[in-house]
């Protein structure tokens, strides 16, 4: 039996007695004899109960269940800055109370209660704006060109989904100090992890364990602030729609290496830094017409071809290097190719 079932049931039949009172006492206010009242009070018994039925849900539990979804997504930090900030309020307003009790009615019967309101309103926003601040000042590190800036800009977050985790270079591309804004792990990518640990497949089960310590390595070693997060989506079931939900909610990116992911959150705003387009950025450039080393280790897809490969993991198709296998030689670049699987490059063995 549900809580929306039970509430309907409670509601209909408080509103049914309201009704049966309501329309007695109008029957009687209009002059209606006694005898003939039964009509009116029927009506509005049922149309109390009616209206129980329907309106207790939107009167109760659906405005209670949105505020305790709200307070699932408020970050803990900022619901206990608000929560010191409404006690702070109203704390503020019991003092107001007593001078505004000597003016003159109805200003005295008005004024705390609009007092009270307004403090507790005034202390929350105070204190969820400026909780890093206050943060600062109680561990003793404010400093003045903090209080210069007044550490205006609110905390920024960069999501991380599973298969980023597991892939293990952001680990790498965090201790470099390239990402500056606070890394969230949210718990629903934490449990996603814990259960490929726990699969039965050998290689899920290797790959579930590298991504958890991968998360110990980051909680370590990371120059960028690392978050287990609670925030979670409820009646969605897909990881990859409550990471793009959430990202939309928070207003940040998702660090990801998931293609399908990538397309989904861009169809929807919302930002992706994807570390394959960064591994693809940073690899190095080569031109036409350069000369470099390489080791061919096999042979390529055409008649002749030889392929090796660079430290960065790019493939060199060297023409005519089948019969350098196993062989360091000199090639010089003929043309470089960008795909969607990164970059190729082409070659021919150094005739010099």
């Amino acid at each position: 039996m549900s809580i929306d079932f039970i509430a309907r049931i409670v509601g209909a039949i408080l509103l049914s007695i309201t009704g049966l009172q309501l329309g007695a006492v109008l029957a009687e206010a209009a002059g209606v004899p006694s005898d003939a009242r039964v009509p009116y009070v029927l009506l509005f018994t049922m149309v109390g109960t009616l209206a129980g039925l329907i309106l207790t849900p939107w009167l109760t539990t659906r405005p209670l269940t949105a505020v305790r979804k709200r307070i699932r997504l408020v970050p803990a930090a900022q619901l206990l800055a608000s929560l010191v900030g409404l006690i702070v309020g109203l704390i503020v307003a019991v003092l107001l109370a007593f001078p505004l009790s000597f003016l003159p009615s109805p200003l005295r019967e008005v004024l705390p209660i609009m007092a009270a309101v307004g403090c507790a309103s005034l202390g929350m926003y105070t204190m969820s704006a400026r909780q890093q601040d206050i943060a600062n000042l109680l561990a003793g590190r404010f400093t003045a060109r903090e209080a210069r800036d007044g550490a205006a800009a609110s905390e920024r977050f960069v999501l991380l989904d599973t298969s980023v985790i597991i892939d293990g270079r952001i680990a790498d591309i965090s201790h470099t100090g390239f990402i500056s804004d606070t890394i969230l792990v949210p718990r629903f990518v934490l449990n996603e992890l814990q259960h490929i640990a726990d699969s039965s497949d050998v290689l899920r089960r290797n790959r579930g364990r590298r991504g958890l310590d991968i998360l110990n390595k980051l909680q370590k070693d990371s120059r960028a602030p690392i978050r287990i997060t609670d925030m979670d989506i409820e009646d969605v079931r897909e990881v990859d729609d409550k990471l793009v939900i959430l990202a939309k909610r928070l207003k940040c990116p998702i660090l990801t290496n998931d293609f399908n992911l990538n397309r989904v959150a861009e169809l929807q705003g919302v930002r992706i830094l994807n570390i394959n387009e960064l591994a693809n950025a940073v690899k190095t450039v080569f031109l036409p017409g350069e000369t470099m080393q390489v080791h061919i280790i096999q042979e390529g897809k055409e008649i002749g071809q030889g392929v090796a490969y660079l430290d960065d993991g790019t493939m060199v198709v060297v023409e005519e290097g089948r019969r350098h296998i196993s062989n360091r030689i000199t090639v010089t670049v003929t043309k470089v190719l960008q795909t969607a699987a990164g970059r190729m490059i082409f070659a021919r063995p150094d005739s010099g």
